[in-house]
């Protein structure tokens, strides 16, 4: 593979009929409306609701997003369980049918384990999967999982598996954090073109992925928006945020235009970046706001309103929905920062 999923992705929200079982139909059209804005598909993330789906389901999903003719290289599944076995299962589907990449969790239930257990995990799915297409990006999220991926993890199996140890997400909300991953392997990221040192172009088709040899980069990922301006000026290669799901194409531009800041007028091009981020962080702070019970909720309820589609504000437990008070203060607070979700709900 000479090509790397990079950009905005989207951890997609999963959305439950009534007796909440995934509903297929509504799964498939917000995915096809995030590809329409540029939005590239981390399904099974925290906020889908992963850990509340059966492994049978995540692949039954998986299965019918690709029967609807999704484009698998547009896709980083999460794949990650305290089960080898179904991560196993879960990874290989997702190689199969060429996803660009997995996004996989460490095992979470058992808390202060070693790291060398840790290695023994992922080193272990590496070889059952046996498959040279594998891309793994570690998911540190040690917020909810508690369980996180150290630099010594990280070089480890770098070391062992330097082809299938694609990257990792960081959702520490750290950002020294992630610049310390930055820092740790800063050759590895680097978004210049590794034979000529020029700037990677956008491809062309004007998605998420970048037209550049990737085969031996570490690439890491920001879980929010909020830290997208900051990690691309340090080598970042995008995010991979909640609020994706709602607001893709606002972020995709900041995205865009991180790059197109390398060859324009640097003073007027950082001035708009940085309207353009605060921009970004209104949303999220909308959509993160302790007022609510969780994002989830909060961005399943906003798809609610936008689509006028009420069945989106269905949660599994043990979250739980906006109460109709709640609904209209988020309705309310969205209108007046003039927020929209332009084609949703519509047929892409």
């Amino acid at each position: 593979m000479s090509q790397r999923i990079r950009g905005v992705l989207a951890p997609v929200v999963t959305p439950f009929k009534s007796d909440l079982a995934p509903d297929n139909q509504r799964f498939i059209a917000h995915c096809k409306w995030l590809l329409s804005q540029n939005c590239g598909l981390a399904v099974f993330g925290t906020n889908s609701e992963a850990n509340s789906l059966s492994m049978k389901e995540r692949a039954m999903l998986l299965d019918e997003l690709v029967a609807a003719g999704v484009d698998p290289s547009r896709m980083m599944p999460g794949t990650g369980c305290c089960s080898i076995m179904e991560t196993v299962k879960l990874t290989a589907q997702a190689v199969e049918h060429g996803c660009a990449g997995v996004l996989m969790l460490p095992p979470f239930y058992y808390k202060d384990v070693d790291q060398e257990g840790l290695y023994r995990y992922f080193s272990e799915v590496v070889q059952r999967v046996g498959d040279a297409r594998l891309k793994i990006y570690l998911y540190h999220i040690p917020p909810v999982a508690v369980v996180g991926i150290t630099i010594g993890l990280v070089e480890r199996l770098l070391a062992a598996y330097p082809n299938a140890i694609a990257g990792m997400k960081d959702s520490s909300g750290d950002w020294n954090n992630t610049k310390t991953f930055l820092d740790a392997f800063a050759v590895r990221a680097r978004h210049d073109d590794s034979a000529t040192g020029r700037a990677v172009s956008l491809h062309p088709r004007g998605s998420n992925d970048l037209e550049m040899d990737t085969q031996t980069s570490f690439d890491v990922f920001v879980g929010s928006e909020s830290f997208l301006l900051a990690g691309m000026r340090n080598g970042v290669v995008g995010t991979i945020s909640a609020t994706a799901n709602v607001n893709p194409a606002a972020i995709h531009e900041l995205y865009v235009e991180c790059f197109r800041s390398q060859t324009s007028d640097i003073e007027h091009q950082t001035s708009k970046m940085e309207r353009q981020q605060a921009d970004l962080d209104v949303v999220r702070r909308v959509f993160s706001s302790r007022k609510f019970p969780s994002m989830i909720a909060a961005l399943k309820q906003a798809i609610a309103i936008y689509t006028d589609d009420p069945a989106w504000r269905t949660v599994r437990p043990p979250l739980v929905e906006l109460t109709p008070e709640q609904a209209k203060t988020l309705a309310a607070e969205l209108k007046a920062i003039g927020f929209t979700m332009p084609g949703v709900g519509k047929e892409s």
